[in-house]
Protein backbone atom coordinates (compact mmCIF):
# COMPACT_ATOMS: atom_id res chain seq x y z
CA UNK A 1 0.00 0.00 0.00
CA UNK A 2 2.78 2.38 0.93
CA UNK A 3 4.67 1.62 -2.31
CA UNK A 4 1.55 2.25 -4.34
CA UNK A 5 0.94 5.59 -2.60
CA UNK A 6 4.58 6.60 -3.17
CA UNK A 7 4.32 5.69 -6.83
CA UNK A 8 1.09 7.67 -7.30
CA UNK A 9 2.60 10.64 -5.48
CA UNK A 10 5.75 10.50 -7.61
CA UNK A 11 3.71 10.41 -10.82
CA UNK A 12 1.55 13.33 -9.70
CA UNK A 13 4.57 15.42 -8.79
CA UNK A 14 6.37 14.56 -12.00
CA UNK A 15 3.42 15.72 -14.08
CA UNK A 16 2.54 18.74 -11.93
CA UNK A 17 5.99 20.32 -11.73
CA UNK A 18 6.55 20.77 -15.48
CA UNK A 19 3.06 22.19 -15.83
CA UNK A 20 3.72 24.68 -13.05
CA UNK A 21 7.00 25.64 -14.71
CA UNK A 22 5.18 26.39 -17.95
CA UNK A 23 2.78 29.09 -16.76
CA UNK A 24 2.35 31.82 -19.35
CA UNK A 25 3.93 35.03 -18.04
CA UNK A 26 3.39 37.35 -20.98
CA UNK A 27 4.71 38.46 -24.36
CA UNK A 28 6.62 41.26 -25.96
CA UNK A 29 7.38 42.19 -29.54
CA UNK A 30 10.45 43.89 -30.91
CA UNK A 31 12.12 44.94 -34.11
CA UNK A 32 15.54 43.35 -34.51
CA UNK A 33 17.55 46.16 -36.03
CA UNK A 34 21.20 46.57 -36.91
CA UNK A 35 22.18 47.85 -33.47
CA UNK A 36 20.85 44.65 -31.89
CA UNK A 37 23.31 42.52 -33.85
CA UNK A 38 26.30 43.87 -31.87
CA UNK A 39 27.05 43.78 -28.17
CA UNK A 40 27.86 46.88 -26.14
CA UNK A 41 31.58 46.45 -27.01
CA UNK A 42 30.79 46.53 -30.74
CA UNK A 43 31.40 42.82 -31.33
CA UNK A 44 29.09 40.98 -33.73
CA UNK A 45 26.74 38.50 -32.07
CA UNK A 46 26.41 35.13 -33.80
CA UNK A 47 23.62 33.46 -31.84
CA UNK A 48 19.96 34.43 -32.05
CA UNK A 49 19.48 34.23 -28.28
CA UNK A 50 22.36 36.69 -27.79
CA UNK A 51 20.69 39.10 -30.20
CA UNK A 52 17.35 38.84 -28.41
CA UNK A 53 19.09 39.56 -25.10
CA UNK A 54 20.96 42.52 -26.63
CA UNK A 55 17.71 43.91 -28.02
CA UNK A 56 16.28 44.01 -24.49
CA UNK A 57 19.50 45.53 -23.10
CA UNK A 58 19.38 48.18 -25.82
CA UNK A 59 15.76 48.92 -24.94
CA UNK A 60 16.14 49.05 -21.16
CA UNK A 61 19.75 49.82 -20.30
CA UNK A 62 21.10 51.80 -23.23
CA UNK A 63 17.85 53.48 -24.36
CA UNK A 64 18.62 52.52 -27.98
CA UNK A 65 15.19 51.66 -29.24
CA UNK A 66 14.03 50.78 -32.70
CA UNK A 67 10.76 52.42 -33.79
CA UNK A 68 8.77 49.17 -33.53
CA UNK A 69 10.29 47.93 -30.27
CA UNK A 70 7.65 47.06 -27.71
CA UNK A 71 8.16 47.55 -24.01
CA UNK A 72 8.04 44.90 -21.34
CA UNK A 73 7.96 44.84 -17.53
CA UNK A 74 10.68 42.16 -17.11
CA UNK A 75 13.98 42.96 -18.76
CA UNK A 76 15.20 46.13 -17.07
CA UNK A 77 17.05 43.66 -14.84
CA UNK A 78 20.22 42.05 -16.26
CA UNK A 79 19.43 38.75 -14.51
CA UNK A 80 16.07 38.58 -16.25
CA UNK A 81 17.81 39.18 -19.60
CA UNK A 82 20.15 36.28 -18.81
CA UNK A 83 17.09 34.11 -18.08
CA UNK A 84 15.62 35.14 -21.44
CA UNK A 85 18.81 34.16 -23.25
CA UNK A 86 18.92 30.77 -21.50
CA UNK A 87 15.21 30.11 -22.11
CA UNK A 88 15.54 30.81 -25.85
CA UNK A 89 18.71 28.71 -26.05
CA UNK A 90 16.99 25.79 -24.30
CA UNK A 91 13.78 26.07 -26.33
CA UNK A 92 15.65 26.09 -29.61
CA UNK A 93 14.82 27.87 -32.82
CA UNK A 94 14.18 26.54 -36.29
CA UNK A 95 17.19 27.15 -38.58
CA UNK A 96 15.23 29.66 -40.68
CA UNK A 97 14.22 31.60 -37.53
CA UNK A 98 17.81 31.68 -36.34
CA UNK A 99 19.01 32.94 -39.72
CA UNK A 100 16.33 35.64 -39.92
CA UNK A 101 17.28 36.95 -36.47
CA UNK A 102 20.99 36.84 -37.35
CA UNK A 103 20.27 38.89 -40.48
CA UNK A 104 18.18 41.45 -38.57
CA UNK A 105 15.41 43.53 -40.07
CA UNK A 106 12.64 41.34 -38.64
CA UNK A 107 9.90 41.60 -36.04
CA UNK A 108 9.82 39.03 -33.27
CA UNK A 109 7.18 38.12 -30.76
CA UNK A 110 8.47 36.35 -27.68
CA UNK A 111 6.06 34.46 -25.43
CA UNK A 112 7.45 33.87 -21.95
CA UNK A 113 6.74 30.99 -19.60
CA UNK A 114 7.73 30.26 -16.02
CA UNK A 115 6.61 31.90 -12.81
CA UNK A 116 7.06 35.39 -11.32
CA UNK A 117 10.75 36.16 -11.10
CA UNK A 118 11.85 33.13 -13.14
CA UNK A 119 11.63 32.71 -16.91
CA UNK A 120 12.00 29.04 -17.80
CA UNK A 121 10.90 28.86 -21.44
CA UNK A 122 10.34 31.13 -24.40
CA UNK A 123 8.57 30.69 -27.71
CA UNK A 124 9.89 32.98 -30.46
CA UNK A 125 7.96 33.84 -33.60
CA UNK A 126 9.74 35.70 -36.39
CA UNK A 127 7.95 37.95 -38.88
CA UNK A 128 10.06 39.01 -41.89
Amino acid sequence: MRKRFSLVLAVLLATALPAAAQNYIGSYSAWIGGQDLYNSNGQRLWEAWQILRQDRANFHRFNRRDPNDGGDPWFADANARAQLEQAVMNAGLAPYQRQQILNGGVMVQVDLFGWPGQITNANVQVFP
